[in-house]
């Protein structure tokens, strides 16, 4: 599937949620939150030591339906620079990172048991991961567009009727898997996993 006919199907997968999901006592938030990647493994070959497994600044944000009860929809965009550089630091690779843009289910502990306390959740969806890095000394690049899913979990605390708190985790892997040239195995062409710490804005309550 070409990205564009991946984004066009993610949109529409989304809307349909929104749809199915809509509930007259749901909550709009908006969440905007920063953290590191870890656990990168990827099938590209990333000559500078340790660039493809050490952890990364992430940054992004995410709107969310969620109702009262169980179930909620969430679109989520995510962005790390210098993915592939060790230490975030600019080296042999340049120019390298990874923007993740999903859209996923979530199901949480109900307001009923939860109350204004931490409200445990978890996630799961399906987007696309854009991956890149250009090599300035071995003159390897590449560009990869590539279908993945989500799953993982946090929880949402509010600290006013407006504003809040949300902590996460979540791992990403691409659908397509390919050869590693290094040791024949067949992996994800990339996957890793996300820790976020993130504020917690409701725009509308209903």
């Amino acid at each position: 599937m070409v990205p564009g006919s991946l984004a066009r199907t993610l949109f529409a997968f989304v809307v349909a949620l929104c749809a199915s999901a809509a509930d007259a006592r749901a909550d709009w938030l908006f969440m905007p939150f920063v953290g590191s990647s870890f656990g990168t493994e990827t099938s590209n070959i990333i000559p500078e030591a340790g660039g493809a497994s050490s952890s990364q600044l992430i940054f992004g944000g995410s709107v969310a339906m969620l109702s009262r009860g169980i179930f909620g929809v969430e679109g989520d965009l995510g962005y790390a620079p210098r993915f592939f550089e060790r230490d975030n630091r600019a080296g042999n690779v340049s120019g390298s990172n990874v923007t993740t843009l999903n859209g996923s289910v979530i199901v949480a502990v109900p307001l009923a048991i939860s109350r204004e306390s931490l409200r445990p959740y978890a996630v799961a969806g399906f987007g696309l991961i854009h991956a890149a890095a250009e090599d300035a000394v071995f003159g390897f690049s590449f560009d990869d567009n590539l279908a993945g899913i989500n799953l993982g979990g946090g929880a949402i605390g509010l600290i006013s009727p407006r504003s809040g708190f949300r902590f996460e985790i979540r791992h990403f892997r691409s659908l397509q898997s390919a050869p590693n040239l290094l040791t024949g195995e067949d992996s994800a062409r990339l996957g890793f996993w996300r820790a976020t710490v993130g504020v917690v804005i409701r725009l509308a309550h209903n």
